[in-house]
């Protein structure tokens, strides 16, 4: 989604160490260390480390290399990389090693506070790719998108990098600038966006009640604090007279798995299912509800940004509770991951996907995502790549950067006629209204200047709920259901 252009990105660069909402399975583990992480799973696993065979192959190994090498070795760097490349070998994008600094971001970010450009991403193929941007992050300001991937930082490339060096090269100094090359499906050309890296505190749960009794909660994350805001906001609403509410966790990469199932709970009747949970050995652990469900009526909202806990969410309200899934087939992330933090002994940390989670259903929607009951498109302009502020467009041009100029002035209203890439007359005719109404100088060529002065008008019709299509489909059908409701009494 654009929303503004070279704008202060902030990487949270403990979401930049795999997927950030790696879960933790039911029954006292956790996603976070200091409360058990993986102590209890450990002592059921047959294992009992190296073999002797191995334990001398490593050795000799680190022997041959301290010896030979032609420069002085960094030893704890080799054992890093040793262990780095077993969860690589694993070809698994959710588990991966994070070293003693990395490891502490990453426990920060399970609270809820971040610093950097506000994306989170994992590694598929050795390629960084965007699960999705956080709400309100200068990543999704700047127009990240879920799917995208990362393919430079400040001109070196991050093509077939391990994810933590990855990460090591988009993270930096607070107030440090960052540009980084982007790959997008269906644009033929990298997008390039200047990054200046930050902090930021993150807030998980916003609500609002709308006309008719219509409630409205986003979700950005499932967090440690995010159940308790989530009730706090739900029992605001029905004390203002809540009919029906609609849950929004589009672009929501996922979370603690205990919070989400705490959440479920206040709508899936008691008894039923809300996520099952299926080991190595196929063995299976169904989280039923103790809560008692809701009166009245629920629709969520997702989209392909909406992944892992948002999907449990998604799966469980469809399928135990009634509600109906409005917007886009959402991510796809159907595994659960713990971490092991104690057994390293150094502040390091291995999280490792040890199940994966299913719908109460019985549906693995691993890869493929869940579908939406009522399949809603937003505006076009809602994904319009930016401009590339390098260049400047005039008349007679033909690129991706003026289909993306004629996006944004239609999005504007003003009607270029044409949205293919080909500088016309009539985009041009359009860019010197655009250039009256925003005080410019009037020449009918997009310059770095105009094309700034675009994206920000943009950001506000973006901002707009009365253009989010999504949104609106979700509240008309709630408004639907309580008449329907209504008039059986």
């Amino acid at each position: 989604m654009l929303k503004k252009s070279t704008a202060a990105f902030m990487v949270i660069a403990a979401l930049l160490c795999g997927s950030l909402l790696t879960l933790g399975v039911t029954n006292g583990y956790s996603l976070f260390s200091g409360q058990a992480a993986g102590e209890g799973l450990i002592s059921s696993v047959k294992s009992n480390g190296l073999q002797q065979k191995e334990s001398q192959k490593l050795g000799t190994a680190l022997s041959l290399i301290e010896g030979n090498y032609y420069e002085t070795v960094d030893r704890d760097k080799l054992i890093d990389g040793a262990v780095n490349g077993m969860m690589e070998a694993l070809g698994d994008p959710y588990s991966n090693y994070m070293g003693e600094e990395t490891a502490k971001q990453f426990e920060e970010s399970i609270e809820g506070s971040f610093s950097g450009i506000g994306a989170e991403v994992s590694s598929d193929n050795g390629k960084v790719v965007v699960v999705s941007p956080i709400k309100g992050s200068p990543a999704e300001k700047a127009g990240v998108q879920p799917k995208d991937i990362i393919v430079s930082v400040n001109g070196e490339s991050l093509d077939g990098l391990e994810l933590n060096a990855a990460v090591a090269k988009i993270r930096g100094p607070k107030g440090s600038k960052a540009t980084l090359k982007i790959i997008r499906s269906g644009s033929t050309d990298p997008l390039e966006l200047i990054i200046t890296r930050d902090d930021v505190k993150l807030e998980t749960v916003y609500a609002k009640m709308e006309k008719d009794g219509v409630g409205v909660i986003e979700v950005t994350q499932f967090s440690l604090n995010t159940g308790d805001r989530f009730k706090e906001e739900l029992s605001k609403l029905e004390k203002q007279g809540l009919k029906g509410l609609v849950i929004d966790v589009r672009n929501d990469p996922g979370g603690v798995l205990p919070i989400v199932i705490e959440m479920a709970e206040q709508f899936v009747p008691s008894g039923k299912a809300i996520v099952m949970v299926e080991d190595k050995d196929k063995q299976r652990e169904i989280s039923t509800s103790k809560g008692s469900g809701k009166a009245y009526p629920v629709v969520v909202l997702m989209n392909k940004g909406s992944a892992s806990a948002s999907e449990i969410l998604a799966g469980a309200l469809q399928q135990s509770a009634g509600a109906k899934l409005i917007g886009d087939n959402s991510f796809g992330k159907g595994t659960v991951q713990t971490s092991f933090d104690k057994q390293l002994g150094d502040g390091s940390l291995l999280k490792i996907t040890i199940a994966k989670w299913l719908t109460p259903n019985g549906t693995w929607i691993h890869g493929k995502g869940i579908k939406p009951d009522i399949a809603v498109a937003q505006p076009e302009y809602f994904s319009v790549a930016p401009i590339n502020k390098s260049v400047t467009l005039q008349y007679n041009m033909n690129s991706a950067d003026v289909k993306s100029a004629q996006v944004m002035l239609d999005g504007l209203g003003y009607k270029p006629g044409r949205k293919d890439g080909y500088f016309d007359a009539g985009t041009k005719n359009a860019v010197k209204k655009f250039q009256a109404a925003a005080k410019l100088d009037i020449t009918g060529i997009i310059n770095a200047k105009t094309a700034e002065a675009m994206e920000l008008a943009l950001i506000k019709v973006i901002q707009d709920p009365v253009n989010d299509n999504q949104r609106n489909k979700g509240i008309e059908e709630i408004r639907k259901e309580i008449k329907a409701a209504t008039s059986k009494k």
